[in-house]
């Protein structure tokens, strides 16, 4: 009878152990956990510490710290990377204009004179190259202008609004190319925190790019829970050029004039407000979809 009291005693003692030890081994977890939560939400090179003197623990730690100290140094490489490409854009820039300017000059001196037909002609097609530059190099400084914004100004706007206002802003270009728009918003306030200048940017490269490449025809479609799609026909493009849409510098071949920028600008906005885009190629139509979910609150990492 002693010896079963013992026993008993013995594996009450065990189990009370082992169950310390389980919720000591949680209650680190739980730590690590939110320590890499917010590791990942802030710009910090700070590494993980946890105050449990569990060796297993311990381990875990210094493995995710070997981690952390990797991601940190690509991270400070991107950041660098990024530094110098929008240095170097901006620099691009400027130096464009300067021929540019003399060449505008140079053009206007020819123009005024007396020329044959085929002079002419080839002095248009170089006053619409030198036109393509001067856009090129517009679109640059608005890409270098873009990237250096530190803050957004955050404030509760209306999608619909914002929409509408755009959308009426490239009422005359459609007029001109005789696109007749299909538009659908809901009369319900869809609202979100933004910052109403980016969102007007990314809006305004969508459409300008609708416009400009597409062929004569324009779908906006406004959704209440903060999705918004817009389409148009696109016979130049496949699943393969569209998935390269929103690339750096990327054209396709087919379009001469095209910067290759508005698109990655309307990618690094909406990204930085905390939604999504993405594009997809469906029945010879292009398809560009923007997300700003509710319940997600808008950042300014990329």
């Amino acid at each position: 009878m002693q010896y079963t009291i013992i026993g008993t005693f013995i594996f009450l003692m065990v189990i009370f152990l082992l169950c310390r030890k389980i919720r000591l081994l949680q209650k680190g977890m739980l730590e690590i956990t939110e320590e890499l939560k917010t590791i990942s939400r802030e710009d910090t090179n700070r590494l993980l510490t946890v105050s449990s003197r569990d060796k297993s623990l311990l381990g875990l730690a210094d493995g995710l710290n070997a981690w952390l100290r990797l991601f940190h140094q690509d991270r400070r490489k991107c950041q660098q990377g990024d530094l110098e490409l929008k240095n170097a854009v901006t620099n691009i820039s400027h130096d464009l204009r300067t021929p540019l300017t003399a060449i505008s000059g140079y053009l206007e001196l020819l123009e005024s004179e007396t020329h044959s037909p085929k002079t002419l002609r080839c002095l248009g097609i170089i006053r619409t190259r030198v036109a393509d530059m001067h856009a090129l190099a517009d679109e640059l400084m608005r890409y270098s202008i873009a990237l250096s914004v530190p803050e957004p100004e955050n404030r509760l706007i209306s999608l619909n609004r914002q929409l509408e206002e755009s959308l009426l802003g490239f009422y005359g270009a459609m007029k001109q190319k005789g696109i007749s728009p299909a538009v659908s918003i809901p009369s319900t306030p869809v609202m979100r925190t933004l910052d109403g200048a980016s969102l007007s940017r990314i809006f305004n490269n969508i459409i300008s790019n609708a416009i400009k490449y597409g062929d004569g025809d324009f779908a906006a479609v406004l959704t209440e829970d903060g999705t918004i799609v817009f389409s148009n026909t696109a016979r130049t493009l496949d699943p393969v050029t569209t998935a390269k849409l929103f690339d750096r510098f990327y054209t396709v071949e087919t379009v001469h004039d095209s910067t290759g920028l508005g698109l990655s600008i309307a990618k690094l906005l909406t990204e930085r407000a905390g939604g999504s885009i993405e594009a997809g190629y469906r029945e010879g139509k292009l398809w560009i979809t923007l997300r700003f979910p509710g319940q997600k609150p808008p950042g300014t990492a990329i």
